[in-house]
């Protein structure tokens, strides 16, 4: 399910995909290549890990391989840059331990002397991936390992004395573990004390700490990514109604109906006859607004932020 372990298609082997957004927040997820999110107007609320904050116009968040991040920016205006790639692309300049604090704010930026670079860095991205002229993937890597070499020497990183300690690490691995556990087994019987055991915590603590890094709670995540498979189900499959709810983890048909127009604004029998057969992928508002407005032609962890009376 790409939406949470998102597994990010690219045009060709070469790893590196950009894109511009305005007025979007995404659901928690995790993939392994790095992810940059440049705030060029606005604010957005962004939680990378366990760190949760607020940034705004010129500054940068580096959601480093593997943690787990999403953006809860409802009723915020924004306008972002995202730049994603693998690893790879910086060999040998890319380690873990990473960055001490996944924000640099717009004054950092100055400090370091990386407005400038970074404005440029996207710029080149952006264009050498349109146009793919001879030697674009040599001019896009030297210019993210460039800023990459920049970053690490201005930027405060980990050392082995602020390093995690071992249960702090082993509950963020063991956390990746369950996600990509629910995400095969959707259709089982999964509760919350079956997740809460899966980590060793009990569910009182494991609800408080679920919600904490994945910004909404168990039961709602569950719910999301069996009206995910459900979705595709409806569209590519000619399985009955009742038959998708089934192997996608409802016990009955009215708790799947239910469920599934909190979640994607219409009844499965509505969703049959959107004109779009892709609107499946494009199902993830911000559930807390009365307006639904999709984002089109990316992954489903984008969502687009509006004011709700309800929030």
């Amino acid at each position: 399910m790409k939406a949470f372990h998102e597994i990010r298609n690219y045009d060709s082997d070469f790893m590196v995909w950009h894109s511009h957004y305005e007025d979007i927040g995404f659901l928690a997820h995790w993939h392994k290549e790095i992810e940059l999110i440049y705030v060029r107007s606005g604010s957005c609320r962004l939680s990378i890990t366990d760190q949760t904050f607020t940034a705004h116009a010129g500054d940068l968040a580096v959601c480093e391989s593997g943690v787990i991040h999403y953006s809860d920016s409802h009723g915020m205006s924004n306008s972002l840059d995202f730049i994603i790639f693998d690893t790879s692309i910086l060999s040998p300049l890319y380690q873990n331990p990473g960055f001490t604090f996944p924000l640099v704010t717009k004054e950092e930026l100055e400090r370091y002397g990386l407005t400038g670079r970074l404005l440029s860095l996207i710029d080149t991205v952006s264009g050498e991936l349109a146009r793919k002229e001879p030697f674009y993937q040599e001019v896009v890597a030297s210019s993210l390992q460039t800023f990459w070499a920049l970053l690490k020497r201005f930027h405060p990183r980990t050392d082995s004395e602020t390093l995690p300690d071992d249960r702090r690490s082993r509950m963020l691995s063991d956390l990746q573990e369950l996600v990509s556990y629910i995400d095969i087994h959707y259709a089982d019987n999964i509760t919350l004390e079956y997740a809460a055991g899966r980590m060793n915590f009990s569910t009182s603590h494991f609800s408080k700490t679920f919600k904490k890094l994945m910004g909404i709670n168990f039961v709602t995540y569950l719910n999301v990514v069996r009206v995910e498979r459900a979705a595709y189900e409806l569209r590519h499959t000619e399985k009955k109604i009742t038959d998708i709810a089934l192997n996608c983890g409802f016990n009955n048909i009215r708790t799947f109906n239910r469920v599934f127009k909190e979640i994607t604004g219409c009844t499965p029998s509505e969703f049959l006859l959107l004109p779009d057969p892709d609107t499946y992928k494009r199902t993830y508002y911000n559930r807390r607004s009365s307006e639904k407005e999709f984002v089109k032609d990316d992954s489903l962890t984008l969502v687009k932020n509006f004011e709700s009376e309800n929030s």
